[in-house]
């Protein structure tokens, strides 16, 4: 797509979410660490949110953030590789929940002269 790029144009052609971001993170030993996500084609990306309700709507209120601008969430993940921002993503898959099973097994029959 052709970007227009004009000092007087009110409105950019290609939208930014304005002011920080909220980016969810997660906790290490060396500090506070960006969580990176999977896009649905399987690509990594980051997510960043536009408010802490949406972020704690989406992966739980103990979700831990910080706010940043996306130039420093950019800067931060481009040498891991990553190019793709996804902010306010809508859809995500509930966590696996464990269920234990019952698996019937097949009945056993025991007839005379058999060894078992």
């Amino acid at each position: 797509m052709l970007e227009l790029v004009c000092g007087d144009d009110p409105e950019p052609s290609e939208r930014t979410p304005a002011g920080p971001l909220f980016v969810p993170v997660r906790p290490g030993p060396a500090g506070c660490t960006a969580r990176l996500f999977r896009s649905p084609l399987g690509g990594r990306s980051a997510v960043a949110f536009t408010t802490a309700r949406l972020l704690g709507h989406t992966l739980g209120p103990d979700q831990p953030w910080i706010r940043l601008a996306e130039p420093a969430l950019r800067a931060l993940t481009a040498p891991l590789g990553v190019t793709s921002l996804t902010v306010d993503p809508t859809f995500s898959a509930p966590a696996p929940a464990l269920v234990a099973r019952t698996i019937p097994l097949p009945a056993c029959r025991i007839t005379e002269g058999s060894t078992r």
